[in-house]
This record gives C-alpha cells, structure tokens and sequence, in this order.
C-alpha cells in the first residue's frame, strides 16, 4: 500500500484530472464500494450484455450496466439495438471524460 501511495503521489502533478487508485485511471466516474457477489452477479446478466462488457472502455458496475440495458431494451426491444445503445451512452462518458481530464484539443472530446 505505501508503494501505491508513493506512485499515486508522483504521478498526481502530470495532469488536471484527480489520478484514481486501483484500476480505474483518471475518470469522473464515482467510486463505490457494493454489496453482493460480483461474479455471481456478472454470471446471472444476458450474454449479450456479459460479451458487451468483457470488451468496454470503462470499469462498468455489474448493477448500472444491468440497469442500461435493461432501459435500453425496453426502448428498442432488440438486444442489439440495446447494445449499440450501450456505445453510444459510453462514447459520450468517453467524450465528457476526455474533454475535462485531457482538455478539448483531444480526439475523443470532439465525437
């Protein structure tokens, strides 16, 4: 734990955004801890949604990827629309995120 302390330290000056500890990175996204069994949970979700998630951009809880795609579905009644939905909300958090945390000039803080 000191080490990580220590590089938490080192590496906080390099930019804007706060520098998050374990493996989340520098995102705006909030921290919480949950309750329940996460594996159990990610086992139980569909498996477009499970496919969808091993390969995301952003450290998605079990809980709130359940809750979009669910939404999602009940909009579209297609779980590839729902999926394609699921895109769509992450490329926006990626913009948001890129624009506050790398400044505007980056390519991901203009899709």
């Amino acid at each position: 734990m000191l080490y990580h302390n220590r590089f938490l330290r080192a590496v906080s000056h390099l930019g804007k955004a706060k520098v998050m500890g374990r493996n989340r990175g520098a995102t705006s996204l909030p921290c919480r801890r949950r309750k329940g069994n996460g594996l159990t949970d990610y086992d139980r979700l569909p498996p477009e949604l499970r496919a969808w998630l091993a390969h995301a951009d952003l450290p998605w809880s079990v809980r709130s990827a359940r809750t979009a795609f669910e939404r999602a579905l009940a909009r579209t009644s297609c779980p590839a629309r729902a999926v394609a939905d699921l895109d769509r909300m992450q490329r926006k958090q990626i913009a948001k995120d890129a624009a506050r945390i790398w400044g505007r000039d980056h390519p991901a803080a203009n899709s």
